[in-house]
């Protein structure tokens, strides 16, 4: 049934859609559509379409496969893989694996390729009793899939502190390959020995509503991120690397209302040959204690990073904040004069730094042979905690705002500005919960997925509640940004 619109109110700027039946359940929602002249940023959100499953969860429930029928054993001393396995292969087609509550060890990896109209259901939680390298869990080359908890409890624990007592890393708890319409929400990851998530090549997928916490060291990554049309929202990270990180090739990608507690601090990179990325948003992203605010990181290379937002931005007790670093030392020169960097705009980042003198809160340094171009920083106020002034550093990168030369690219320059009054406005709250440090060689609680993720910020909707493109008029699919939210 195509939904009914009420009679438009008397700005004639919104419409309000009431009372649809979708997928044969009643539901009712408000969406107000807002015309590109009316709210523009809204219309030209980076997302390409929509994402998330294609089809419900409801749908997918027809057919339920639990690990206990095909030979999985409640407890932490059993080998849930083989059952996860084998309940796959029985549901690939269109169904739910189920994990149900309870313990479960895990020693034989999975790799879960090709299936379409399928669910993991993990309201058990999973513990890593294996030693062997690779990845807990692939999916590969998925359609329509979701990945859940009903309950919120479900989670993977990795107890990576069994190699990180040993100075050693071991498998990584998840990867998505190639698959595309997804969901991944309501689930713990824990500890992972090395990497807690990837999403290699993968498209119009949503990650919600989770919680990641590893280790105090560099190597655990929290999400690393690369393909097209994907929404990252409402997650808490924990480690001592990656946040949430975009990787190359990455386009139209939504990443916001991101608590990045105690962590490495969210990033690009490492970028080197053929970087090719575009249209990304980061909003909302708040960050406590960690080695940045926000990184680009390349070192040579070449290719491009164009057409991106860092909006709203809080940090605390951070090193860096702002810091674009063409030059990064961590990382192998690859081949290339440099990444090209152009059109990034950087608004609205408040709070501290650890020592703006020691390490700059504005640090944007690109190379002569390659300049960034069309830098824009505006309304930003950060101060430090310690000392009484804070630099502002600048290589060869032409824009606006802080320390940028001005205008388009010309002369080679460096310069380095010293801010010695607070700047206004830089005060921002904190965050409940805020970690005062993490564990590394000891096992480590599974933590409850918080309710909130950034100071002032409801969590957004998931998509699946908002399957309407199918049933709105063209005119109104037209105007429709993308992702859809809750009024």
């Amino acid at each position: 049934m195509v939904p009914r619109a009420e009679k438009p109110s008397r700005n004639r700027k919104e419409v309000r859609l009431k009372t649809y039946r979708w997928y044969g359940e009643d539901k009712y929602v408000r969406i107000y559509l807002f015309f590109a002249l009316v709210l523009p940023s809204l219309v030209t959100a980076q997302l390409s379409g929509r994402v998330g499953p294609t089809t419900t969860r409801a749908s997918k429930r027809t057919k339920v496969c639990s690990v206990l029928d095909y030979g999985g054993v409640a407890s932490k001393t059993s080998d849930v893989g083989p059952a996860i396995a084998s309940a796959y292969a029985a549901c690939k087609s269109g169904g739910t694996v189920y994990v149900p509550p309870g313990d479960y060890g895990m020693s034989t990896w999975v790799n879960l390729s090709g299936g379409s109209g399928w669910a993991l259901q993990i309201d058990g939680i999973i513990y890593r009793t294996g030693e062997t390298g690779g990845h807990m869990i692939i999916v590969t080359k998925a359609t329509d899939f979701e990945m859940y908890s009903s309950t919120s409890k479900g989670a993977i624990q990795g107890n990576g502190y069994t190699f990180h007592a040993d100075s050693k890393y071991g498998p990584r708890i998840m990867r998505l390959v190639q698959t595309t319409n997804f969901s991944v929400h309501d689930i713990a990851l824990v500890d992972a020995p090395a990497f807690h998530f990837i999403m290699e090549n993968c498209s119009s997928g949503e990650v919600y509503n989770m919680i990641i916490r590893g280790g105090n060291e560099g190597g655990l990554d929290g999400i690393d991120i690369w393909g097209s049309n994907i929404w990252v929202h409402d997650v808490e990270v924990s480690n001592k690397d990656e946040c949430v990180t975009v990787k190359s090739p990455a386009s139209n990608m939504l990443i916001e209302n991101i608590n990045c507690n105690w962590s490495g601090g969210c990033a690009m990179g490492s970028l080197g040959a053929n970087t090719a990325i575009s249209n990304i948003i980061y909003r909302n992203i708040y960050t406590w204690q960690s080695n940045q605010a926000f990184m680009i990181k390349s070192n040579g290379g070449s290719g491009s990073v164009t057409n991106c937002q860092f909006n709203n931005f809080i940090g605390h007790s951070n090193a860096y904040s702002l810091d674009l670093n063409a030059f990064w030392s961590s990382q192998t020169t690859a081949a290339g004069s440099g990444v090209s960097y152009k059109n990034l705009t950087f608004n609205n980042w408040k709070g501290t730094c650890s020592n703006g003198a020691q390490r700059a809160p504005i640090q944007v340094l690109c190379p002569s042979d390659v300049p960034c171009t069309d830098i824009k920083i505006t309304d930003f106020a950060m101060w430090t905690e310690s000392g009484s002034t804070a630099l502002y550093k600048c290589e060869n990168a032409f824009g606006s705002g802080g320390c940028i030369a001005a205008g388009a690219a010309g002369a080679a320059y460096t310069s380095t500005l010293t801010v010695k009054t607070a700047p206004a406005g830089y005060a921002a709250p904190t965050m409940p919960g805020q970690l005062t440090g993490l564990p590394l060689t000891v096992s480590m609680a599974i933590p409850a997925i918080p309710t909130t993720f950034f100071p002032g910020a409801t969590p957004n909707a998931s998509s699946e509640n908002f399957l309407l493109e199918s049933l709105l008029p063209s005119i109104f699919r037209h105007y429709l940004p993308y992702p859809f939210k809750r009024a």
